[in-house]
C-alpha cells in the first residue's frame, strides 16, 4: 500500500512539473491568438456537429421504424395480398391464380399447429362517411377480434366487437384514434353511428394511438394506423362494396401469432409453400415476418452508422489538415522561443509535448464547441423537417474521441519537426 501511495505521488509530481506549465503556455497561447485558434478550430468543430447531427438523424429514424416492427409483433407472421386495380392486369393474374382466399387461410390453419391466435383481413376505402372526415378518409379493417391480440390494440373507450357480432355480420365498429378525432373531435363516439357509404355503424369503442411508418415496410404499404375504422370480418364481407370490389381479392391480408418465437422463420416457408402451390407461383403476395426485419434493421443500422462515421470523419480529417498547417506556421512564427528554450536546457520531449499539447488543446476545445453545434443542429433539422432526432451518448464519445485523436495524430508532425530545430541557428532566426 505505501509503494502504490509512493507512486501515485511520484506521477502526481511528474504530471505538476512537466504537464501543467505545458496547459498553462498553450492556454496562453490560444488566447493571445484568438482568431488564429478560432480558424483552425473551424474543421473540427464543423467535422464534430457533422458525426453528432448526422447520427443522431440515422438514430430517430432506425428507432422509428424499429418501433414500428415491434409494434407488428414479434411473434407474428403476416401475408399481404398484392392486389391491382387494373381489369386487364387483374383479370392476366386470374388466368393463373384466384388471388388471397378465405380457403388460404383455412388451409395454412390447418397446416400449422403453432398459431395461437389468427384472422384474415378485409380492407375497405370508402368514398363518404357521415359525420364527415375532417382528414383523410379512414380505412376499413374487416378483421375478427383476434386481431385485438394480436395487433396489440388497447381500447381506450367503449369496447371491442367479439364472436357473436363476428357470426352476426353486426353493423358495429370500433375506431381508431386519430378516426376518432376526424370524425368526432372531442366529443365520446361510443354509442353513436358512423354512415360508411350507405351502411350505418354503431360505435362500440376507441383504441388507443398506435406508431405508424412513413415509408414501405418490406412490402406493407404505408398507411396511417391511427386512421382506420375496425369491423367484423362478415360485416366487411357482406355489407361494404364498391365499384373497385370485382377487382379485388376476397380477403386482402391474414395475420398469424405464433406461440413459439423461434419456429416463425420455419412456419413462414411453410406459409409461403401452400400460397405458392394454391396460385400456381403467381406471387400475388408476400409474406411479412416482422422478426426477421427486426433482425435485419438492427444489421442495417450497424452498417448505416459505420458509413455515416465514415462520411462524416472527411470533414475532421479536413479539421486535422487545418490544424496542422496552422501549426507548421506557428513553428515558424515561433522559431527563436523554440531556440531559446532549447538554449536554457529544454530536451526535444520538451518541445514536442509543448506543441503536442497546443495541437489536443485546439481539438478539444472544437470538439466542445462542436458537439454543442451539433445538437443544435439536430434540434433545428428536427424543428424543421419534422423528423425525429436522437442525440446519443455514443455518437458525442465517438466524435469528441475522434476530434481529440486527429489533434494528436495532427499535431505530432509539426511537434517532432519543431524539436529537431538547431538551437544556434533558431536562435539567429528572423
Amino acid at each position: 500500500m505505501a509503494k502504490l501511495a509512493g507512486t501515485i505521488a511520484q506521477w502526481r509530481t511528474h504530471f505538476t512539473r512537466q504537464w501543467v506549465p505545458d496547459l498553462r503556455l498553450g492556454l496562453q497561447n490560444l488566447l493571445s491568438h484568438r482568431l488564429r485558434s478560432l480558424l483552425t478550430m473551424l474543421g473540427m468543430i464543423f467535422g464534430v456537429a457533422a458525426v453528432v447531427s448526422m447520427l443522431s438523424i440515422g438514430a430517430g429514424a432506425r428507432q422509428k421504424v424499429m418501433a414500428v416492427i415491434e409494434q407488428m409483433g414479434v411473434r407474428n407472421l403476416i401475408v399481404e395480398a398484392k392486389e391491382t386495380l387494373e381489369w386487364q392486369e387483374h383479370q392476366k393474374i386470374r388466368k393463373i391464380s384466384p388471388g388471397l382466399t378465405l380457403q388460404d387461410y383455412r388451409v395454412i390453419r390447418d397446416n400449422i399447429s403453432d398459431i395461437s391466435a389468427a384472422t384474415p383481413r378485409k380492407r375497405f376505402v370508402p368514398s363518404k362517411t357521415i359525420p364527415k372526415a375532417q382528414q383523410d378518409m379512414p380505412t376499413v379493417y374487416g378483421i375478427t377480434p383476434a386481431f385485438l391480440t394480436i395487433g396489440g390494440l388497447q381500447v381506450t373507450d367503449g369496447s371491442f366487437f367479439g364472436e357473436e357480432d363476428e357470426k352476426a355480420a353486426a353493423a358495429v365498429c370500433v375506431l381508431g384514434a386519430g378516426t376518432r378525432a376526424s370524425l368526432f373531435g372531442a366529443l365520446n363516439p361510443v354509442g353513436q353511428y358512423v354512415k360508411l357509404d350507405e351502411q350505418w355503424f354503431r360505435v362500440l369503442g376507441v383504441t388507443g394511438p398506435q406508431l405508424s411508418s412513413q415509408a414501405d415496410i418490406a412490402g406493407l404499404p404505408t398507411q396511417d394506423l391511427n386512421n382506420i375504422i375496425y369491423v367484423p370480418l362478415n360485416s366487411s364481407l357482406l355489407r361494404l362494396e364498391n365499384s373497385y370490389s370485382d377487382v379485388r381479392d376476397e380477403i386482402d391480408g391474414i395475420y398469424l401469432r405464433l406461440q413459439d418465437s423461434g419456429a416463425i422463420e420455419r412456419s413462414s416457408h411453410v406459409v409461403r409453400a401452400i400460397l405458392d402451390s394454391s396460385h400456381h407461383g403467381a406471387s400475388d403476395f408476400s409474406v411479412i415476418v416482422p422478426a426477421v426485419l427486426l433482425a435485419e434493421e438492427k444489421r442495417t443500422e450497424r452498417l448505416f452508422n459505420a458509413v455515416m462515421v465514415a462520411i462524416a470523419s472527411i470533414s475532421l480529417l479536413v479539421g486535422g489538415i487545418g490544424i496542422m498547417n496552422i501549426m507548421l506556421a506557428n513553428i515558424l512564427e515561433r522559431t527563436r522561443e523554440i531556440g531559446l528554450r532549447r538554449a536554457v536546457g529544454a530536451r526535444q520531449s520538451d518541445i514536442v509535448r509543448q506543441f503536442v499539447v497546443e495541437a489536443v488543446m485546439i481539438s478539444f476545445v472544437g470538439g466542445t464547441f462542436g458537439i454543442a453545434f451539433g445538437f443544435v443542429m439536430s434540434r433545428l433539422i428536427a424543428w424543421l423537417a419534422g423528423w425525429s432526432t436522437i442525440v446519443t451518448v455514443a455518437s458525442i464519445l465517438l466524435a469528441f474521441l475522434v476530434s481529440i485523436s486527429v489533434g494528436l495524430i495532427f499535431g505530432i508532425y509539426p511537434a517532432v519537426k519543431a524539436a529537431r530545430l538547431d538551437p544556434v541557428e533558431a536562435i539567429r532566426y528572423e
